[in-house]
């Protein structure tokens, strides 16, 4: 098996878990201890959340995204409300109707600008359904940072809309899967881009950067708070064997091993655009921000570059769009290999 095929290209998901992270769930893997969050573990790690986030932060670990992302908005609203989204957000395109379906809401996607949430779209939104007793009435911005098009809103963006949130009285939800990319692509913290700025309710990913299964919900706004326990418990996300989520945080943040995986992981993706640029055929679809490379390339290369690794595509009759994720774990010669392939498409 090659490279290429060992570290793939389509998306971070398919990286394994970072051996320090290994190492801790091992270390954990000790005796019997209390279940249900109730061991030291667990409480060293949600100690580490408040440190990070501020003492007002409550945090509950959870197995997966999805669940972050739709219990966050369980406790956030009502059925008869609604989310605004951008039209491309995870939510809206790839929750297989989970958000409908167990927080009974509707999601009003939004027009967004290379993925990003504009204010004037959403004002255009908002005045159209606001107080029309036939139509859900908006109650929480939903925005994901980074965005599914790999950019990245600037603190002052991210400000504007908290800002444009409170004149609303709406909730600000922020999706965080490649929270940690975002940071290292800023040079902040996680406390800068969300709890300073006025964000509500956090998902906070690590999956997706070295951890094996571990996400968390961080309620930033302690007026929120209460209730979700139990809406936890009821979306089948409280871990009985609580300490190996915990564990796997605890090596996340051990010597900023989320910034180490994270900085690769983008650096590798700015690696991959200069090589890539190089060629004619090839022309970058957006600016590389984080460790996504959306590419668009002749749609005749696209079937052999899927005999050497599995590539999310977006089908065109000339050009076909291909989007490019690196991980923690990609190294130059994976990336090396894989420009190989299209120089040698290149020249045919």
């Amino acid at each position: 098996m090659d490279a290429v095929r060992r570290h793939l290209l389509a998306s971070d998901n398919a990286s394994g878990v970072h051996p320090e992270v290994m190492a801790k769930l091992a270390e954990v893997n000790q005796a019997h201890v209390p279940g249900y969050g109730a061991d030291e573990v667990t409480q060293q790690v949600l100690a580490r959340f408040k440190a990070l986030f501020g003492e007002q932060s409550e945090t509950l670990l959870l197995f997966n995204g999805t669940a972050a992302n739709v219990l966050a908005l369980k406790g956030m609203m009502q059925s008869h409300e609604a989310v605004l989204c951008s039209e491309e957000a995870h939510l809206q395109v790839d929750e297989c109707g989970a958000p409908e379906h167990f927080v009974g809401c509707k999601l009003l996607p939004v027009p967004s600008l290379g993925g990003k949430l504009t204010l004037a779209n959403m004002e255009q939104r908002v005045a159209a359904e606001r107080d029309v007793v036939h139509r859900s009435q908006p109650r929480v911005i939903s925005l994901a940072q980074a965005t599914e098009r790999g950019s990245v809103y600037s603190l002052e963006e991210l400000r504007a809309i908290t800002v444009f949130a409170r004149e609303k009285a709406l909730l600000v939800h922020m999706d965080g899967a490649r929270l940690a990319n975002a940071a290292a692509a800023l040079g902040v913290g996680f406390a800068e881009m969300t709890a300073d700025l006025g964000i509500d309710v956090l998902s906070f990913g690590g999956t997706k950067n070295g951890l094996m299964m571990a996400e968390a919900l961080v309620v930033l706004n302690p007026e929120l708070q209460q209730a979700y326990p139990y809406i936890r418990k009821q979306g089948m996300q409280l871990a009985s064997k609580q300490r190996f989520l915990a564990a796997q945080f605890l090596a996340y943040f051990d010597n900023q091993l989320w910034q180490r995986n994270a900085a690769n992981a983008n650096a590798m993706a700015a690696y991959l655009a200069k090589q890539l640029a190089q060629f004619e055929q090839v022309r970058l679809s957006a600016p590389v921000e984080i460790n996504m490379v959306f590419a668009q390339l002749p749609t005749a290369w696209v079937e052999p570059l899927l005999q050497h690794t599995p590539l999310l595509v977006w089908p065109g009759e000339v050009c076909s769009e291909v989007r490019l994720v690196t991980s923690f774990d990609t190294c130059p010669e994976d990336i090396d290999q894989f420009v190989h392939h299209i120089s040698q498409l290149s020249r045919r």
